[in-house]
């Protein structure tokens, strides 16, 4: 099966500042793990890429298997990684002496 598809400008545009956000989301959850709806929404917004980029290659048949699974292995790492270290990062209290 040959598809083509033209990617328009502003569809380029949109998928840079989609992962200019999304690297602001992982740099701040970086320096605030213990910030548990940040670390959340940093968690969702791999669910969410992964999902997305799944139906674009199964269901419109608009992404290349080698292209998903790059998209594949960062954000399924991502997502095993978080959800392992998910209580890990908790603030932790000052002793009063």
């Amino acid at each position: 099966m040959c598809c083509c598809f033209v990617v328009t400008e502003v569809h380029g545009r949109t998928f840079g500042v989609w992962t200019l956000l999304t690297c602001t989301l992982c740099f701040l959850c970086a320096f605030n793990l213990e910030n548990k709806p940040l670390y959340l929404a940093t968690f969702l917004s791999f669910i969410y890429a992964l999902g997305h980029f799944l139906t674009e290659h199964f269901i419109y048949h608009t992404m290349a298997v080698a292209n998903l699974s790059t998209v594949g292995i960062f954000a399924g790492t991502s997502i095993i990684w978080m959800a392992l270290e998910w209580n890990l990062h908790r603030r932790k209290s000052l002793k009063q002496s």
